[in-house]
């Protein structure tokens, strides 16, 4: 019993953090219609930008503060100069805009920061005496801080949404951007604000996992993550902040009790677990659990 709650625990820390991913892949989702295919390696680039202020002896919670800072201005930035041109013209431009960008952001950070292996300081107590007991398995603070900031940042996105006039103005866009310009709103402005959140999301997931994962802080630490992470997106539904919770959980549930109870699951196949969901997801659900189908009018 000990060993099922401990496996499943660490399924739901890493399910947490899928889905932290999952909603910075919903936001930009929502106000353009379009897969970032870049998340991945903005988390990755913006946590490269907290540890080396840490290097510089900053505080590591000025440093995360910082990194959401970068975060913001480099998403918003992408969207202004780089996304927004080429989306007038088809959308196939942008996936390869954001394919450019995951390898941009990649090779950009291994030549700031160089190939090694970096080791960035945790937020949160995660000593071996700092932990609490849950059915019997350890529970570090680690592990309990994303927890805590998943909840609070789905509290504070669906507030975003549903009580502020640019949370409004976000879902309009997202609607019918058309029809939202026509009323009044800057679309222009609410998807840059849109890709800025997105961005500052992705560092808070980025900065939060690498003091969990095995591998710290690499060039390589966010790919398997991002891809849970779109599993999560397509499994909840791409416009739904509520499905990239419940897929992110699910996916890092699954992970976990696959790789302890299935003796043929484990390393390279446990990774590309999370890809085969997708697949399966595509065939049977293509709008995920909470996704809807967009309309286009002609």
């Amino acid at each position: 019993m000990e060993l099922f709650v401990e496996r499943l625990l660490a399924g739901l820390t890493n399910g947490s953090v899928y889905a932290l991913l999952a909603l910075a892949l919903v936001v930009v989702y929502r106000a353009t219609g379009t897969l970032n295919f870049a998340q991945g390696e903005l988390a990755l680039f913006t946590t490269f930008v907290a540890w080396w202020l840490t290097t510089l002896d900053a505080p590591v919670w000025i440093a995360i503060v910082a990194a959401l800072i970068v975060g913001f201005v480099l998403g918003a930035a992408i969207e202004r100069l780089l996304i927004r041109p080429v989306q007038r013209k088809n959308d196939m431009a942008v996936l390869i805009v954001a394919l450019g960008l995951f390898t941009g952001l990649n090779s950009l950070a291994g030549l700031l920061w160089n190939s090694e292996t970096k080791i960035m300081p945790s937020p949160f107590p995660n000593g071996l005496e700092d932990y609490v007991s849950v059915g019997g398995a350890r529970l570090y603070g680690d592990a309990l801080g994303v927890w805590g900031a998943l909840i609070v940042l789905v509290v504070l996105m669906t507030l975003l949404f549903r009580r502020t006039r640019i949370g409004l103005h976000m879902r309009a866009v997202a609607a019918n951007p058309e029809s939202a310009a026509l009323a009044g709103v800057r679309t222009s402005r609410i998807l840059m604000i849109g890709w800025g959140l997105s961005g500052a999301i992705g560092a808070l997931a980025g900065v939060l996992v690498t003091p969990l994962a095995p591998e710290q802080l690499g060039l390589t630490t966010m790919f398997h993550i991002f891809i849970a992470a779109s599993a999560a997106a397509l499994f909840g539904g791409l416009d739904s902040l509520q499905g990239a919770v419940v897929g992110g959980i699910t996916i890092g549930v699954l992970e976990a009790m696959l790789s302890g109870y299935v003796s043929f699951i484990g390393g390279e196949l446990q990774q590309t677990s999370a890809l085969l969901i997708i697949v399966a997801i595509l065939f049977i659900r293509p709008n995920g659990l909470f996704g809807t189908a967009r309309t286009v009018r002609v």
